[in-house]
């Protein structure tokens, strides 16, 4: 369209004015993660009294949650495909709401009005010169949002990145412009002790030169890449990649020339980490940005030769049963891209896909105490994330435990020799009176 700064001058408006256009009622969808337009968001909770019953809804946010805090109730409700740190307290009191979903189906919800939009609140890049912008750091669920909302709000940030891939928006796709100028938020680099450090090496022996790789954030991941030095032609396809997966490719081992599709290419869904990343995928033909119903599709994963997936979780049981988002009964979290790429990876193109489950043995508690990750049975209220039949490769700092093709027994007793030294005899008590043999 020639005529697109028209269009965007014409739209042009006030965050207060942007946010006049939800009306009582409305689902407000916002986009992942990064990509949060937090500009937008500040401004329609600023107008909470003018709103009633509103849906807000999303996976990840990194922000404030103040539309789920109680003082809220009447006028914002949160029904959330994910639990965060700022909103997770909303579902815990029960004026919040959590809907499982594996992520590579929200696009689909969307199109199917499972998941209904009226108004999509997103932050863009500025317009390039044929009037598109990008929506950088997230596609994922953002990009169905923009085409199957009835009104799209857009924060114009010129901070954010250009990624290409399929993250492209028209001008003429948004209702309303709001402008800012603001750095995306940031994940400070995590530390890696000796326990990561443990763990990474025994994830990394489960890597073969020429692998195609998912892994997540924090420092389990991040400790898993700094032990891949010495390997060979390494690709991505990932949800999402940290500053690590920089490092690599930067020294050469990510290369993703022996990647079976997408070759020469990482491929993602959205981006979470540091600027130092958000750089790394500005104007970068190495990294293209798709859909999570492409990303996280397990036939699509299926796809990759020598597929390996790296995860966490919060618990193991003897079966190999795996929680990863709640805590009894308390929702922690979502089932994010877990299961998505254990299914995918199992179903690797080769046969020689692994999906690694890898935790520390034992967590804090509150008032100190520490307590065994690798249990006999999963809290009560619990909600299995990735179940007995799919469960691969278990990993903590003390080993590796391999599930597939295990009796019960022998699963048990795998996890039982991978669980923190303090807790073994403990388990073995446990094994026997389950089992009704010696261990």
């Amino acid at each position: 369209m020639n005529n697109w700064k028209e269009i965007y001058e014409s739209r042009k408006c006030t965050a207060d004015e942007a946010v006049q256009r939800i009306k009582n009622g409305d689902r407000v969808v916002f986009a992942h993660c990064v990509a949060e337009p937090i500009t937008l968001v500040e401004a329609m909770v600023a107008n909470a009294e003018n709103y009633e019953n509103v849906t807000v809804s999303h996976m990840v946010t990194l922000n404030k949650g103040e539309y789920t805090k109680p003082e809220y109730k009447g006028h914002f409700r949160f029904e959330g495909w994910f639990a965060s740190a700022s909103t997770r307290g909303s579902l815990a009191e029960g004026h919040g709401q959590f809907v499982p979903v594996y992520f590579h189906e929200v696009p689909k919800y969307i199109r199917k009005g499972i998941f209904p939009i009226d108004v999509a609140m997103v932050m863009v890049s500025a317009p390039d010169r044929n009037g598109f912008c990008s929506v950088g750091v997230s596609a994922d669920y953002t990009m169905q949002a923009i085409r199957s909302a009835k009104i799209v709000l857009a924060e114009i940030n010129d901070q954010v990145p250009v990624v290409y891939g399929e993250t492209f928006v028209h001008i003429s796709e948004i209702d309303a412009f709001v402008e800012t100028s603001h750095p995306l938020p940031e994940l400070a680099l995590p530390k890696i002790g000796e326990i990561e450090q443990a763990i990474g090496k025994h994830c990394a022996s489960l890597i073969e030169d020429g692998s195609t790789l998912q892994l997540g954030i924090g420092a389990i991941p991040d400790a898993v890449l700094s032990q891949l030095k010495d390997k060979k032609h390494l690709g991505i396809h990932s949800e999402m990649i940290s500053d690590g997966v920089v490092d690599l490719y930067e020294a050469g081992v990510i290369d993703c020339s022996e990647k079976s599709i997408e070759k020469g290419k990482m491929i993602v869904t959205f981006l979470m980490g540091t600027k130092r990343l958000y750089d790394f995928a500005a104007n970068n033909p190495v990294l293209e940005m798709k859909t999570v119903d492409y990303v996280n599709n397990p036939a699509v994963i299926a796809q990759n030769s020598k597929m390996v997936c790296i995860n966490a979780c919060l618990q193991v049981d003897f079966m190999g049963q795996v929680v990863s988002d709640s805590i009894g009964i308390k929702q922690f979290s979502g089932v994010g891209g877990q299961v998505d790429f254990v299914r995918g990876a199992a179903m690797s193109l080769d046969g020689k896909g692994k999906a690694i489950i890898a935790m520390p043995s034992v967590a804090k508690k509150k008032d100190g105490t520490m307590i065994s990750k690798i249990v006999p049975f999963i809290d009560h209220g619990a909600a299995v994330t990735t179940n007995r039949h799919d469960a691969d490769y278990i990993v903590t700092e003390h080993g590796i435990a391999e599930m597939k093709g295990k009796c019960l027994q022998d699963r048990a007793r795998a996890l039982i020799n991978i669980a923190h030294p303090d807790f073994r005899e403990e388990l073995k008590e446990e094994f026997g009176k389950r089992f009704n043999v010696g261990f």
